[in-house]
């Protein structure tokens, strides 16, 4: 009977005492831990992936100590990416021999951020000695993800070998990104004209190559003034890009007196904030306002609320309503589902609707509703109910705050009957929902025009007025208080 191969590769290795085992152990979706094993002795923890486009993660907090004992599937660390926040467990029972990272440290998906001991790694003084032989480049296998990254910085980590600082306005760049300015000699003043593609308009690799390639072999001028006087050695723009906006202005002083309290932000605090600014920034907004009549909407929702919740195990709110109603009204104005990429309107294929949700600390998160015009009422009542109660929980994943076409706040949650909304860049328009008011109204019965009690809500439509006009954002607003006036009151579940 012939022997398999694999059968004669793995009495090879034994023959010739080779102790490297290299394993690929999934634990979670999307999740992978590289492992490096020893006679099973040692076990390498990887930055796991997050989700798609997510090439990096901070490490908020180590849950663990060296020489800490923990459990398979117990939680190691906290990270960090964009406004989502995750653990990684152990793969293995062990203990935790080496941290490999700090706290705010950010770490690229792939690079080995702890080493694990497991119980077997009382390794015999032979296996040691067997482990001391073995090839450096086997024992110490690099994450596919990070060799780049060690390309482009020669000698220690990419923090350190790198001086240009977080920004004045606290935008961050990865390690990766300034080592790539450092070596092409971009300063930290044409970084930060720089827009990034990445999540939130941070600088990712890919834009900053694409910078390097149009700028040209000789660096940017480093004062403006000599910028001004020998205009032509400045390289022009590449074709289809935007104008670099102007360096910010530092903020003004804020005096604090004897009785003023200072806190600092926490981390979502701030990238909401960078994110606001930015947006301001980027798109001139303009705000429309119209008042619906949603009468037969919280008639037909008071009627059928009890129901509803009994057969579908689902509390009914207004937001899959006005959900409902916006992606209607998307399908009649698709030119308020685009992006802008420099000079070029992107014209979206899917309806992704993002919809802002309060969290218990104050901050705010936009979990997205993927191809909402996919689901009908039931469907999207359980997405947006899933999507909000995971919100609060912290328990989103980075894809489901991605990847949104259109926005929905609901401002009238707090009482507010209309607000003016920032836009939610890339996205070009943002709508909110005012609390809904009982008023007098002029109705237009067949007797005659008569005063009744009606439900009323006004909608605050905020578009870029660099590709969404006064008649199309107009429009919309008014399209989507068509689609609720015209609610139907009799409309089966």
């Amino acid at each position: 009977m012939a022997i398999p191969a694999q059968a004669w590769k793995l009495a090879w290795s034994l023959s010739i005492g080779c102790v490297e085992l290299l394993l690929f152990l999934p634990l979670q979706p999307e999740k992978s831990y590289l492992i490096t094993s020893r006679n099973m002795a040692e076990i390498e923890l990887i930055m796991p992936k997050m989700g798609e486009s997510v090439a990096e993660a901070t490490i908020i907090k180590w849950l663990k100590e060296e020489g800490e004992t923990i459990e398979a599937e117990e939680s190691v660390l906290e990270i960090a990416t964009d406004k989502v926040d995750s653990e990684v467990p152990a793969p293995e029972d062990g203990v935790l021999k080496k941290k490999l990272f700090n706290e705010d440290d950010v770490v690229q998906v792939g690079q080995v951020i702890a080493i694990i001991e497991t119980e077997g790694g009382s390794a015999s003084a032979e296996a040691g000695n067997n482990d001391q032989e073995a090839p450096a480049e086997e024992t110490s296998p690099a994450p596919a993800a990070a060799v780049e990254a060690e390309k482009m910085v020669a000698n220690g980590t990419a923090a350190a070998a790198v001086e240009i600082p977080r920004s004045a306005n606290g935008k961050f760049y990865s390690p990766l990104v300034r080592s790539i300015a450092k070596e092409e000699g971009i300063s930290l003043e044409e970084l930060e004209n720089l827009e990034g593609s990445g999540s939130e308009g941070r600088v990712t690799k890919a834009d900053i190559l694409d910078y390097v390639e149009n700028r040209g072999s000789q660096p940017a001028p480093a004062a403006a003034p000599q910028a001004a006087a020998t205009p032509k050695s400045s390289p022009s723009p590449a074709p289809g890009s935007a104008k670099a906006a102007p360096a910010p202005k530092p903020a003004p002083p804020v005096s604090i007196g004897g009785n003023d309290e200072i806190m600092e932000m926490d981390r979502m605090r701030k990238m909401i904030a960078e994110h606001m600014v930015m947006s301001k920034h980027t798109s001139p907004h303009v705000t429309s306002f119209v008042e619906a009549d949603v009468t037969n909407m919280v008639n037909w929702r008071n009627k059928v609320k009890g129901e509803f919740q009994k057969r579908e195990g689902q509390k009914i709110t207004f937001t899959p309503l006005l959900i409902e109603a916006l992606v209607k009204a998307i399908k009649d104005f698709p030119l308020i589902n685009v992006s802008v990429d420099g000079n070029t309107i992107i014209k979206r294929g899917n309806i992704n609707i993002g919809m802002a949700a309060a969290l218990p600390s104050g901050n705010l998160i936009v979990p997205v509703i993927k191809n909402a015009d996919n689901y009908n009422l039931v469907g999207l009542t359980k997405q947006v109910n899933d999507l909000a109660n995971r919100a609060r929980q912290n328990k989103l994943s980075p894809d489901e705050i991605q990847g949104g076409t259109y926005t929905l706040t609901n401002v009238g949650t707090f009482g507010n009957v209309m607000g003016t909304p920032i836009i939610n860049q890339p996205q070009v328009a943002i709508m909110a929902a005012g609390a809904i008011v009982k008023k007098p109204a002029v109705v237009e019965t067949p007797e005659g025009d008569m005063i009744a009690i009606r439900h009323k809500m006004f909608l605050s439509h905020s578009y870029d007025h660099r590709v969404v006009d006064g008649a199309l954002g107009g429009m919309f607003v008014r399209r989507v208080a068509d689609y609720l006036e015209q609610f139907d009151p009799n409309r089966e579940i």
